[in-house]
């Protein structure tokens, strides 16, 4: 695999920054094609710097890895692939990291939760080199094996173990396991994958009390709303706390976006980027990585306390945690997600080339998920519990072209069947007639709309029956100083531009409310 040569000129002029000294040690059969080509491809990347070396050991074996080595200790961070496509970006900020200069590392409170996580954890990820998830996790297991000497970190081409990872039943990306026990599926931050670790393995005591961060705004979450809102009040003059699981939120989800006003194209990955230089050409301090755990927000000081003990206060809360897929939540379904229930086409959809599978939903995002779908499956089928589809009309007439996709619709999941590892179908009610019918399937994809990050806040702040913050037109809610604005709140129309416009209104209102009550 040659490396694009424009890209190591780029490589270079990053590289040449390098401090420390580098080498990468490829473990493999140097007479196989495996072998060669991890050769081939480090050899090139090293290239970019007289500070990276090469080192080969031949081993009678079809497992081909390279190891990152610095200043003769290993860093932990393997890579059993050729870690081109999406996987670049990880293997060269796995350089930078270890190098102390990658833009993205933790701060230290998060790298002191990183230290104290307790025994010999040893990560495993399989990924895609298509999937889109895949560099944020490899990326956070990586940077915890950088701050915890007793963390490993290996990346896995699932393309590259075929038979290892059909063997494991994975079949979503990314799939995390640690020690040998599956632990994460798919999209997830550095935060939200350290609580885990955390709650599996268990944490040294910090040596002493988080101190209590004081600011006059504290916005929780770091998507389209929270950046927004963030923004619109540090341009106010206000000292602003932006407390998130990840900057971008689940925006970093979508490959393409085309309907950001003024913006002709960009991606999910490149809005969270901008979003996060945007907020930082503003004195607004970013504490991402940040599980929320505990609200107060009745007394006059609204109290945010997060897992690992950090403790945040404010007069103010903009509430801005969006929201996530939402599931079927019906008996067999948890039990195989990364086994055949999926939620991410693009990511998951080349596991099942060839193959039966369903997608649960009718909106937009379900009859999008079927046309590319009937692009490399077998066969398709739709299930909608309405009466009628609720995507937009070119897509039906899309959808209803293809040969090999057929529409269920008064369609009520029951169950998600399987053998115990994979999945093998579906339970389907036919809700007119009540006949329940098994569809033999090898993978499901759940696309029934978004279900609100909201359940910290409890019986604290007025919630909808659908689990989302009731806000008025000034995105207040019925607790004084606080606010809501995007995905989580009762705004109709869950999209990016309305959750730009909702952050920057919560932000009005909130300055407003303090110029006549504080």
């Amino acid at each position: 695999m040659a490396l694009d040569r424009q890209l190591l000129d780029q490589v270079r002029q990053i590289f040449a920054t390098l401090k420390h000294n580098y080498i990468i040690r490829i473990s493999c059969d140097t007479s196989s094609a495996a072998g060669k080509e991890m050769i081939e491809f480090f050899t090139e990347f090293a290239g970019a710097s007289e500070k990276i070396g090469i080192e080969i050991e031949g081993i009678n074996s079809d497992r081909a890895v390279a190891t990152l080595v610095r200043d003769g200790v290993p860093t932990g961070i393997s890579f059993r692939c050729i870690p081109g496509g999406h996987e670049f970006t990880s293997l060269l900020l796995a350089v930078m990291n270890a190098d102390g200069q990658g833009r993205t590392l933790p701060d230290e409170a998060v790298q002191s939760r990183i230290a104290r996580l307790k025994g010999d954890i040893s990560l495993t990820t399989y990924v895609s080199l298509e999937c889109t998830n895949c560099p944020d996790v490899v990326q956070a297991l990586n940077q915890m094996a950088l701050f915890n000497d007793r963390v490993t970190s290996e990346t896995v081409d699932g393309n590259m173990a075929v038979a290892e990872a059909e063997a494991l039943g994975v079949k979503s990306v990314p799939t995390v396991y640690a020690n040998g026990e599956q632990i994460w599926v798919g999209k997830g931050s550095l935060g939200e994958i350290l609580d885990r670790l955390e709650e599996r393995f268990g944490s040294e005591e910090p040596s002493a009390p988080s101190e209590i961060r004081r600011s006059d705004l504290i916005v929780i979450g770091g998507g389209p709303a929270g950046a927004a809102a963030a923004i619109y009040s540090a341009r106010k003059g206000l000292d602003v706390a932006v407390v998130a699981s990840s900057v971008g939120g689940q925006v970093k989800e979508t490959s393409g976006i085309d309907n950001v006003i003024s913006v002709l194209h960009t991606t999910g990955e490149k809005l969270a980027y901008d979003l996060r230089a945007h907020m930082l050409d503003y004195p607004v301090r970013i504490y991402d990585s940040r599980t929320v755990e505990e609200v107060d927000l009745k007394s006059k000081m609204k109290r945010v306390r997060v897992k690992g003990g950090e403790t945040f206060e404010a007069p103010e809360i903009i509430i801005a945690t969006g929201a996530r897929w939402r599931r079927l939540n019906v008996p067999g379904e948890n039990d195989y997600i990364g086994h055949g229930v999926a939620f991410c086409v693009h990511c998951d959809g080349p596991f099942f080339a060839g193959k039966d599978v369903a997608v649960v939903g009718g909106g937009n995002s379900g009859v999008e998920a079927a046309i590319d779908l009937a692009a490399i499956c077998r066969h398709v089928d739709l299930f909608e519990f309405l009466d009628t589809l609720k995507a937009d009309t070119v897509l039906q007439d899309k959808l209803r072209s293809l040969p090999n996709v057929d529409i269920h619709l008064s369609s009520a999941v029951e169950k998600v069947t399987g053998d115990g590892k994979t999945l093998e179908g579906l339970d389907v009610r036919d809700r007119l007639t009540g006949t329940v019918t098994h569809y033999p399937l090898s993978g499901v994809f759940v696309q029934i709309g978004l279900q609100p990050n909201t359940e910290v806040f409890g019986a604290q702040i007025g919630i909808s029956p659908r689990g989302e913050i009731e806000v008025d037109a000034m995105c207040r809610t019925d607790v004084p100083g606080v606010y809501a604005a995007g995905d989580c709140t009762t705004v109709p129309f869950k999209q990016i531009v309305i959750a730009m416009g909702e952050g920057a209104k919560a932000a009005l209102s909130a300055f407003d409310y303090r110029l006549r009550n504080l």
